[in-house]
């Protein structure tokens, strides 16, 4: 069997502990390098609680593109803040490395770039803002929903740790563009970031906006809710990740999915599970 040769971005993190733990001990993959600006020299095995040393030691990610050449990894897959991301995945992508991402709040601008990169260079990617099986079909329902329901108002409603650094989430955002285009509306005209008290009347309801609303608090991994609500009844579909493996699991589905793609474009986790 050829094992998918791997690299791994940001190990130290919390995302990025539970993909290396996962991709160590997978029979299709080879962990060559992995990346970071801290813990540099520690054993990646021992880092992410594994009895045993791997002999495969942290480096310091500003050596990023000689690592690249002497390990040659086919894969990278990255868990960790925009800025970082955006700048080492362009690294990869330059040197041909197809990438799996799953950090949020990448700009325009890096997504237009690594869009152009990944044609040229022959790389396709993955970027989702939430890998877990869960989350994708939750994606898929809401849009049907929302199709049925045009008339109704729409709400979203996202609840995370409070550590996390972007409100609203991505996985927010996304559904929020499934919404939309589910009632051929543009997101970006008619999301309204939580509820003032302003003293200006708004006309709301579906056709008008879509509510976002995001909780920070204590040491939630990811509660996402989207309410349907028309007279005299509501549907709430709701989404509760119980642990952050399931986003680690999702990922190593898009690592082994990306290693074999054919087409030079950037998949969803939808495309990559076949919704």
């Amino acid at each position: 069997m050829i094992l998918i040769r791997l690299l791994i971005l940001g190990p130290s993190g919390s995302m990025g502990r539970l993909i290396s733990k996962l991709a160590l001990n997978d029979d299709e993959i080879e962990v060559v390098a992995a990346c970071d600006i801290t813990n540099i020299g520690d054993d990646l095995g021992i880092l992410v609680g594994s009895n045993d040393s791997t002999n495969l030691k942290i480096r310091d990610v500003v050596e990023l593109q000689n690592i690249i050449d002497e390990v040659k990894p086919e894969v990278a897959v990255d868990f960790t803040i925009a800025h970082a991301a955006e700048k080492n995945c362009i690294t990869c992508v330059k040197n041909g490395i197809r990438c799996v991402i799953g950090t949020t709040a990448l700009s325009k601008e890096f997504l237009t770039e690594f869009n152009k990169l990944v044609k040229e260079k022959k790389a396709p990617a993955v970027i989702s803002s939430n890998m877990a099986t869960g989350v994708n079909i939750f994606f898929k329902v809401a849009g049907i929903l929302a199709d049925y329901l045009s008339d109704w108002d729409i709400e979203i409603i996202e609840a995370h740790h409070h550590r996390k650094a972007d409100a609203p989430s991505g996985t927010a955002m996304a559904v929020g563009e499934i919404i939309a285009n589910a009632i051929d509306k543009k997101f970006e005209e008619i999301a309204k970031y939580g509820r003032d008290k302003g003293p200006n009347k708004r006309e709301i309801g579906a056709k008008k906006e879509i509510g976002v609303h995001a909780i920070r608090a204590g040491d939630i991994v990811g509660d996402h809710v989207v309410l349907y609500a028309g007279p005299g009844e509501r549907i709430e579909l709701k989404h509760q990740a119980h642990s952050r493996d399931c986003l680690a699991r999702g990922s190593i589905t898009a690592i082994k999915f990306i290693a074999k793609a054919g087409e030079n474009k950037i998949y969803t986790t939808q495309e990559v599970l076949g919704l």
